[in-house]
């Protein structure tokens, strides 16, 4: 059982909750990520560990509200407790000198690229920091991303908050300008990852991509997160969840993300009527 000691509303249907794990804390590494389970009748959700705080024993989840378990997760209140736990899993991102670094994140993804950037930024690299939305009441994050970063750009799709556009067009512009980068990360949508791999390929720029998929147990043995990465076959948990994005076959990843789409859309019918 882990207790939920605090909750925040970070931006419209994304919360973020601090846990109390100490093991979990103590061990964790930026890129790792941990497998809940709400109840005994409640599926096993992967989420990226945010942030520790050894001190406290802690670590925060950040996520959105989109299916019926991050539903239901978003509805505990403190005080209250998650009955599984696992963690941390997958392996840490790598983590050193690289130069100029790129990290962007779209959505809910900024939560995965946050705690890279404080040790990537330890590591002694200069930061650019490229934020994106669908709108400004989607931003998380962005103060935080600010204040560590060497430079930063915001965009939203609406155009409500910093620049009108995607994450994309901002990449465009810097190789346009010939910004010399010597490694872009991006966690965010399947699409996003798959068009910033695209705009880096032909610069022969490092790039690499945290992948979310569905996950069942988080140990390798169900496949579920199966992923094409060169030719061959890989497992997000164990193997990634950061991949070299000019490997990933993107077409497929997203094709195998929209399997259990009309029940996942069942389980929410479900939870919404649930709550009337």
């Amino acid at each position: 059982m882990a207790k939920i000691i605090k909750k925040q509303i970070l931006a419209e249907k994304i919360k973020r909750i601090e846990v109390l794990a100490p093991d979990i804390a103590k061990k964790a590494l930026p890129g790792q990520f941990i497998v809940l389970r709400i109840d005994e009748k409640g599926e096993r959700i992967p989420l990226t560990i945010a942030e520790k705080n050894l001190k406290e024993g802690t670590i925060s989840l950040i996520f959105q509200e989109i299916g019926a378990t991050t539903k239901r997760l978003g509805a505990l209140d403190e005080g209250e407790e998650i009955l599984n736990l696992a963690g941390p899993l997958g392996k840490p991102s790598e983590i050193r000198r690289y130069g100029k670094v790129v990290v962007i994140g779209g959505g809910v993804g900024t939560a995965v690229v946050y705690p890279l950037i404080s040790a990537l930024k330890e590591a002694g690299n200069v930061l650019f920091s490229i934020l994106g939305a669908k709108s400004k009441n989607f931003l998380i994050l962005e103060k935080e991303l600010r204040e560590i970063s060497d430079k930063f750009f915001l965009t939203t799709d609406d155009g409500s908050d910093g620049e009108k556009g995607f994450v994309s067009d901002v990449l465009k512009k810097l190789l346009e300008q010939k910004e010399k980068i010597d490694l872009v990360v991006a966690a965010g949508p399947l699409m996003m990852m798959k068009v910033i791999s695209q705009i880096t390929e032909p610069y022969e720029i490092k790039t690499v991509v945290n992948l979310n998929p569905i996950m069942v147990d988080g140990t390798g043995m169900c496949g579920s997160c199966r992923v094409r990465v060169g030719g061959e076959s890989k497992f997000v948990c164990v193997d990634g969840p950061e991949f070299d994005g000019h490997l990933v076959d993107f077409d497929t990843l997203i094709a195998r993300s929209k399997l259990f789409s009309p029940q996942e859309k069942t389980a929410l019918e479900k939870c919404n009527h649930a709550d009337k």
